[in-house]
């Protein structure tokens, strides 16, 4: 498996709002009840595309075809902490290493920054992948997608050496 990481741009956005949008649902399915998914899937499996001309949100392609996405932004209030963002990995490549190739370019870029904390609001399907990489959980939290639009997470840290 040859797997690049590259900074994604503004011409990758149809495909990673097709792997979203296949993704998502599919992973997220096990741990939240169609009741929260119907209303924010439409809103969360969308590539937001601010974020991909940020140069800190970044692809991981195989054979020429986008397999993972994620990326990470500075704090508004606190320039040593950043955001972990979006993540998704193909839902029929799970535990191959896509996921962690993204965030160790994460934690890269974050580190050369200055940044010394990684906060995420991960899924609840992700929490273990996060926990793995050393993410601590700090509890469930609500984030709010759109005004009366709550999607249940866990609020996760991590502290980069």
């Amino acid at each position: 498996m040859s797997l690049e990481v590259r900074v994604a741009d503004g011409r990758d956005l149809a495909e990673i709002d097709a792997l979203l949008a296949r993704s998502y649902p599919r992973q997220l399915k096990q741990d939240y009840p169609p009741s929260v998914l119907v209303t924010a899937l439409p809103l969360i499996s969308r590539a937001q595309p601010g974020l991909l001309s940020s140069g800190s949100y970044y692809v991981a392609v195989l054979d020429e075809a986008i397999v993972g996405a994620g990326g990470w932004t500075i704090d508004r209030r606190d320039r040593r902490a950043g955001h972990v963002r979006h993540v998704v990995t193909d839902d029929r490549l799970l535990r191959m290493g896509i996921g962690r190739a993204i965030l160790t370019e994460v934690f890269t870029r974050a580190r050369a920054q200055g940044v010394g904390r990684l906060i995420c609001f991960s899924t609840r399907t992700a929490e273990p992948f996060y926990a793995a990489l050393g993410f601590q959980s700090l509890g469930p939290m609500e984030t709010e997608l759109r005004p009366g639009i709550v999607f249940p997470a866990i609020r996760m840290q991590l502290d980069l050496p």
